[in-house]
């Protein structure tokens, strides 16, 4: 029911990994060995500190491994003890005692099966651990990738991960509506969702050997307080989240990262939702709109999405205390679903009024928040909120504080979003798909959108990696 349209599972692992590892990582000189490696292999960065960072590591069978790493591509200082890992079950390696606003080089070395001899990897990947104040850098933004539906195609997004990777960004923020476990709710197993999880593993492991992700839960991972409350444990949001937390490492509350501290029963632990941490000069806040939702609805509308009290005490809290130049927010959507950003930034919690746009229902709806969350934005003078959702480039601005939409990377039609919801939007509305590039230094924040295109669907004006849209904040 949730393979992938047309390919078995192993042979699209087979052929995703070899397009990864086209002209970048080789295991080994020896045929054997590489074929050995073919079937799920990948590496995905995580957690990204000023001492540490998580190399999350999958191997298509059983494998010993070690990871070497330095601040010298031919000379590697330091090397991990070696691990363990079951055929297709990511084992979480944290690498510390790291030295702050630092690239770093690391490989690994590793034996399958009944191999003699560890092999190493000939080609090393890369890090910066974090960036202090004053440094410029780069970051990327992506969102809706469907790859487990019609909309999303696998060939327009491996385009898309390379233009990424050539922008050379410290970390890569995923907005949600990647594992689309919420389609059959009440019929998909765990063995489902797992795979669902896993078989994003090929493509994300093609740039993020070497580029950190952040994941933003959207509606379509079904992580939500309606499914969450569903006959636990064996229900689809608690699977999600395992499955989620078992191949994706997002951060939890360290000293480094601040955010949601609650420990969750049924084996999740920390859910690694919602979470904050600085970067250079600029804050950088993710939000969870989806799992404090009204309970008893599984079609929420109105004021039944919220972000809960103490994800809102901790925003609130995280803005206010904040001393960074930069503040930059992220969520899937404004309130959850409907469509636009500035539009209905001012609806229900989110903005405080009820859906006429005249009456100020803030104060009885929710009696223990201060303000609306746009308020708490535009008083802590929040530079940008990025959302995905509605898949189209939109650049917005509400009271100063900017509103940015983000478009599919997956879309080889080029218009499923403007078609669809561009109407919703009250300016700067551009079609085509692909991501954000984002660049902060002393001078400001700018942002580009950076167009793909198929090598088949290119013309004289349009040329894959094209900036469509920029604009700068000071």
């Amino acid at each position: 029911m949730f393979k992938f349209s047309g390919y078995s599972l192993v042979v699209y692992v087979t052929i995703l990994y070899l397009i990864s590892c086209a002209g970048t990582d080789k295991f080994s000189d020896d045929p054997g060995v590489i074929l050995k490696a073919l079937s799920g292999n990948s590496l995905i960065l995580g957690r990204p500190t000023d001492h540490s960072v998580t190399v999350s590591a999958m191997f298509g069978m059983q494998t010993e491994f070690f990871i070497e790493y330095g601040i010298d591509s031919t000379k590697y200082d330091f090397q991990t003890v070696t691990y363990n890992a079951e055929k297709d079950v990511p084992v979480h390696v944290e690498l510390t005692s790291l030295s702050a606003n630092t690239q770093y080089f690391y490989r690994t070395g590793f034996r399958q099966g009944t191999e003699p001899q560890f092999f190493r990897e000939t080609r090393s990947h890369t890090f910066h651990t974090q960036r202090t104040v004053g440094s410029s850098f780069t970051f990327t933004v992506e969102s809706d990738e469907h790859l487990y539906d019609k909309k999303g195609v696998r060939s327009i997004y491996q385009v898309c991960l390379e233009n990424q990777a050539s922008d050379n960004p410290d970390f890569m923020l995923s907005l949600g509506d990647i594992f689309g476990n919420d389609h059959f709710p009440n019929e998909i197993t765990a063995e489902e969702i797992d795979l669902l999880h896993r078989q994003y593993r090929p493509y994300l492991g093609s740039i993020c050997h070497s580029i950190p992700l952040f994941i933003c839960l959207g509606n379509h991972e079904g992580e939500n307080g309606f499914f969450m409350n569903q006959n636990p444990p064996g229900n689809l949001a608690i699977n999600g989240t395992l499955s989620r937390k078992k191949y994706y490492p997002n951060p939890s509350p360290n000293g480094f990262y601040s955010g949601n501290a609650t420990k969750e029963p049924w084996g999740i632990g920390s859910p690694e939702n919602y979470y904050a941490w600085t970067w250079g000069d600029a804050l950088f806040v993710v939000l969870d709109v989806y799992r404090y939702q009204n309970q008893n609805t599984s079609k929420p509308k109105g004021w039944d999405w919220t972000i809960g009290p103490e994800q809102y005490n901790w925003l609130k809290n995280t803005l206010e205390s904040s001393t960074s130049k930069y503040k930059l927010v992220f969520a899937h959507h404004v309130s959850g679903q409907d469509r636009g950003g500035a539009n209905i930034a001012r609806l229900y919690e989110w903005g405080g009024y009820e859906q006429d746009g005249f009456t100020f229902g803030f104060r009885t709806r929710r009696p223990d928040f201060e303000k609306p969350i746009h308020s708490l934005f535009a008083d802590n003078h929040v530079n940008i909120f990025f959302q995905g959702h509605d898949h189209v480039f939109a650049h917005e601005v509400l009271d100063n504080v900017t509103y940015q939409t983000v478009p599919m990377p997956s879309d080889s039609t080029y218009q499923i979003g403007i078609l669809a919801n561009g109407g919703a939007f009250v300016s700067d509305v551009v079609g085509g798909t692909s991501h954000l590039k984002v660049t902060i230094s002393q001078s400001g924040i700018r942002v580009d959108f950076i167009q793909a295109y198929l090598p088949a669907d290119e013309t004289g004006d349009r040329k894959n990696g094209q900036i469509a849209f920029t604009y700068t904040i000071h």
